[in-house]
């Protein structure tokens, strides 16, 4: 279960596995608030089913009503595991899912709770001690939950995010706007919210067109932040260096466009993103939040920076943009690392793993 079907890194992790699990031993169904969108699409074409439980607000009474569709629902499927994959279907989905007596019943955090508001902060850590197994997407979001959330190291599953290197592989640009072609490309590629701080990037970047004025910035995402991105390009004068592009399906393609990938997040679990990136055989920087450290080993298939630190930012870009034997050095240790250690494959396999070890232990489940 997730809340919706289109873009975000929940939904694509959801599709992933959904779509990849052994149909030999699991027949999936993905439930969802709104049924709505590419990724949607994505199922149907694999044969998934999709089903709406329509929540529009857990403070409505009409949510009980959808509580006994999904109850209808795991009852005539026989559903044996419920998954929940984002803090709204952990909120509904875990409990129903107890009520109804689904054997296997399973949650997800893969942000930081510090984004949340305080409400669903609550919400959610009523619903923690449901569960069967927390599943985490990085070492470091699991330790929190350890330490600020008193959840047993033993509930919680660490699945890294996993990448179909069948897309996302190294190539050359296709079909580069104009405005690129011949340009040092630096870019990212998000959802443009207030903790992705791509300001950070948009202040660091005059200093690289310093050294380097065939350098072009290139912002792919939509969000509310757009706005106050725009009007600091403009404030900087970098309208004549800058591109903004919305939100995308065809990721792959614009991130080869990039010669230096850039994360600037201040709040980051497993960024989907930088692995993106990482499998088109592009050089990476990013900011040393939560699990990046555990996908990027400074110096060696990246750069990492403190966190906020636009000096440190600023530093790292001039490197990479000066030296274009490092840059290509960074960019095929980066491509090896998501190629041999976080293809989809393996993702998909660890989440099969977590499902059989709780069913075959059903007896012992509380």
């Amino acid at each position: 279960m997730v809340r919706e079907l289109n873009l975000g890194g929940c939904e694509r992790d959801l599709v992933k596995v959904a779509i990849g699990l052994d149909r030999e031993q699991f027949t999936p169904f993905v439930g969802c608030f709104l049924s709505q969108g590419f990724r949607a699409d994505e199922l149907r074409d694999a044969k998934v089913p999709v089903i709406q439980f329509p929540v529009k607000s857990f403070a409505s009474l009409s949510t009980l009503k959808v509580a006994r569709q999904f109850g209808q629902f795991v009852a005539g499927r026989k559903i044996k595991i419920v998954h929940t994959f984002d803090i709204p279907s952990n909120i509904f989905g875990v409990p129903a899912a107890r009520w109804y007596g689904v054997p296997v019943v399973i949650s997800s955090d893969l942000s930081y709770r510090g984004l949340l508001s305080t409400v669903h902060r609550n919400m959610v850590r009523m619903v923690d001690p449901l569960a069967h197994k927390i599943v985490v997407n990085s070492a470091a979001v699991g330790q929190s939950l350890e330490r600020n959330q008193g959840i047993a190291a033993s509930k919680i599953y660490l699945s890294y995010n996993g990448v179909d290197v069948r897309d996302f592989y190294p190539a050359a640009p296709d079909g580069t706007p104009e405005f690129l072609n011949g340009s040092l490309v630096i870019g990212t590629l998000c959802a443009l919210r207030k903790e992705k701080r791509v300001d950070l990037l948009i202040d660091a970047f005059p200093r690289v067109h310093k050294l380097r004025a065939d350098a072009k910035l290139l912002i792919v995402g939509s969000g509310d932040m757009l706005p106050s991105l725009k009007e600091r390009c403009r404030s900087l004068g970098l309208e004549q260096s800058c591109l903004f592009q919305p939100a995308v399906q065809d990721a792959a393609r614009w991130l080869r466009m990039m010669d230096i990938f850039v994360l600037t997040s201040e709040s980051e679990s497993f960024p989907n993103a930088v692995l993106e990136a990482m499998a088109c055989g592009r050089c990476v920087v990013a900011s040393d939040v939560g699990g990046v450290p555990e996908l990027i080993t400074n110096g060696r298939n990246g750069l990492t920076f403190p966190s906020l630190n636009v000096n440190a930012l600023a530093e790292s870009l001039e490197r990479v943009a000066q030296d274009p034997a490092l840059r290509a050095a960074l960019a095929a240790a980066a491509a090896r690392t998501a190629r041999e250690n976080f293809t989809i494959e393996l993702a998909v396999k660890r989440m099969q793993d977590l499902y059989l070890s709780l069913y075959e232990g059903l007896p012992k489940l509380k």
